[in-house]
């Protein structure tokens, strides 16, 4: 029997189910009669009409050619199907009135709508019995894969629509960790949290779990996916399930559109140049480990087999998040990943944390970075950018460790605000470093924006566009330089190993783009039109607010003029101005005495003595300091 229903082709389930809109008409009828009449009298009424029920069954017959119900799939049986049965119901019961009036049968009125309701409850009722006994061989059967989907968002319910069109997969639930999808019905498939996936595995003898969130980075599927393999199931990603079941078309109407492609640049290819410094079975350290930047680094660093890993960073979820995600990637390789919780502004935390695990190389990625709020906060946005890089870079070298690499960031080039100041500081602390370590080779890489990572415009234009818009601009008139972070990681990395000592690089971040641009091409891209005054009648209105305190219309890579191509063609070695030994200490002291009164003001003239281009009097200027001023020098 079992390999029977398997076996069955659509034309012969389609049969069934028309046979069973048939035979459903006398029984209904029958029925009808008990309900309207009472069991003692219906048996009378039942065979003075009977002669009603072959024409009923002729226009059942019509009607489920013209509507089409025994072409419903039983797994299909939505609100819509049920809609289109009682429709069927209706005209039934309504031709049931004309045909006794024809037929000048003595049938009360009443009898026909008890008829219809009968007619709909029976058909309904036995299309959902049908589906759970259909269910219940299917759970028996070993030629049947039942599958668990994750993520009952669009991509899910796109994915169990072209699932129900199958006869060998069968999709039985959803696994959404969103608390306000918990326990609802969607797509007709009940929503589990995560948490209940041991006792799902066992409940609908589940074979395997298709990942339908393509819009989590690769890192975080291959997270879930081993978290998931562990409870010894297969686990698939939609693109590589799509292809299994020979549906590799449903892949492009599901996957979202990737970062790079908004910004023109080629995709990045991983390399290693030949006799650099390696990181294998070294040990490393990134601070700033829960950031976007660090998170990405680290990735790439456990590629590289490093004998340990330190997560160093002050959030503690970030923390957290961090290493339930490295100790995963790290399973089963023998790389050890350490978590510390900590400040770079507690030097004695950092000291025996670089002791202790005999820290190799150190990637300083923490800092505050998003110029509005470090505008807003400025005391506590320069201690921990500068100060913080001081007081790690200081240890790195009293201890020797063999490589020290500073994360910095374009707005650095003629700092037009704090955090751009602050950077550039942490940039000529690590430069006077450089000039005097035997023992550890100190660089810094520059570069520009990163798409996908905390505070970059893409994530925050795509929140604004699913909200309906508007997506805001703060000028027309823009420009950012833009790079994937798995691109920046990775050429950070190389950078990092071919370092001599005191080299600034520039990563090539191509043509600045138009972030006026880039907010249009994301509406489009995400199936919407802009609403301008030349398209009054489009979707997503863009709004210019106007540029926030320190923001530049552009942004620049290099102070001074002149570059030196290094190893890698996309990689710039540049020469910049910088402070002595004694100046440096006292740029430090000046910041230092400003902090301890939080003094912002007493700030602003301390970065503005000593840094190239930054002035007080309007937060910033792009001239040069008046005379006067300490300049950036050799």
């Amino acid at each position: 029997m079992v390999k029977f229903v398997i076996s069955m082709s659509r034309a012969q389930k389609r049969f069934v189910l028309f046979l069973l809109d048939l035979s459903l008409v006398p029984v209904a009828f029958a029925a009808a009669f008990v309900v309207h009449s009472g069991i003692a009298r219906s048996f009378g009424a039942i065979a003075l009409n009977w002669p009603l029920v072959p024409l009923l069954v002729v226009v059942a017959f019509t009607l489920s050619l013209s509507l089409g119900t025994a072409s419903i799939k039983l797994k299909q049986y939505d609100m819509l199907a049920a809609q289109k049965t009682a429709l069927f119901a209706a005209l039934l019961a309504v031709s049931s009135v004309a045909l006794a009036e024809l037929g000048k049968l003595n049938i009360p009125h009443g009898f026909h709508v008890v008829f219809g309701l009968v007619y709909f409850a029976f058909s309904a009722s036995s299309r959902i019995f049908l589906l759970h006994v259909l269910m219940a061989i299917y759970s028996e059967s070993a030629a049947i894969t039942r599958v668990l989907i994750y993520g009952a968002g669009r991509t899910g319910m796109t994915l169990v629509a072209s699932l129900r069109n199958r006869s060998d997969i069968i999709p039985v639930a959803f696994i959404d960790d969103n608390a306000t999808l918990r326990d609802l019905v969607v797509a007709g498939l009940p929503v589990y949290s995560g948490v209940h996936i041991e006792k799902l595995l066992k409940q609908y003898r589940i074979d395997r779990i298709i990942l339908a969130m393509p819009s989590l980075s690769v890192q975080k599927q291959t997270f879930l996916s081993r978290r998931l393999a562990k409870l010894g199931l297969e686990v698939q990603t939609l693109p590589a399930f799509s292809q299994l079941i020979g549906e590799a078309d449903l892949v492009d109407k599901l996957l979202p559109i990737r970062p790079g492609e908004f910004i023109s640049r080629e995709p990045f290819r991983t390399e290693t140049a030949s006799n650099l410094f390696n990181y294998s079975d070294r040990s490393v350290l990134v601070t700033g480990a829960g950031g976007s930047i660090g998170l990405e680094l680290c990735r790439q660093v456990i590629a590289h087999q490093p004998r340990r890993l330190v997560l160093f960073e002050m959030s503690e979820l970030a923390l957290y998040n961090a290493e339930m995600e490295f100790r995963v990637l790290a399973e089963g390789t023998g790389i050890e990943i350490v978590a510390v919780l900590g400040s770079v502004l507690n030097g004695n935390v950092v000291s025996r944390v670089l002791i202790e695990h005999k820290i190799d190389s150190i990637f300083h990625a923490a800092a505050y970075k998003h110029v509005p709020m470090v505008e807003a906060n400025a005391t506590v946005g320069l201690e921990n950018n500068a100060i913080g890089t001081a007081v790690i870079a200081q240890k790195a070298r009293d201890l020797g460790i063999k490589r020290f690499v500073l994360i910095s960031t374009d707005k650095a080039v003629r700092p037009r605000n704090i955090m751009g100041a602050s950077k550039r500081l942490a940039e000529m602390i690590v430069q006077d470093l450089a000039k005097r370590s035997p023992k550890t080779v100190f660089s810094i890489v520059r570069f520009g924006n990163v798409l996908g990572s905390s505070g970059s415009v893409l994530p925050l234009f795509q929140e604004q566009i699913s909200c309906g818009g508007p997506v805001t601009l703060t000028d027309e008139a823009v420009t950012r330089y833009f790079m994937t972070i798995e691109e920046a990681a990775h050429l950070v990395l190389l950078a990092g190993s071919f370092a001599e000592g005191g080299e600034v690089f520039v990563l090539d971040m191509g043509e600045p783009v138009s972030v006026n641009d880039l907010a249009r091409q994301l509406i489009k891209a995400s199936g919407y039109s802009v609403r301008d005054a030349e398209n009054p009648d489009g979707d997503i209105e863009i709004v210019t607010t106007g540029l926030r305190p320190g923001e530049k219309l552009h942004e620049e890579l290099m102070i001074r003029k002149g570059a030196q191509t290094t190893a890698h063609p996309k990689i710039i070695s540049v020469r910049e101005d910088h402070l002595s030994e004694l100046e440096t200490a006292a740029a430090l002291r000046d910041l230092s005495d400003a902090i301890e009164a939080d003094d912002v003001d007493l700030a602003q003239a301390a970065l503005a003595r000593w840094i190239l281009g930054f002035s007080k009097s309007q937060g910033v200027q792009d001239n040069l300091p008046k005379n006067g001023s300490r300049v950036e020098r050799n």
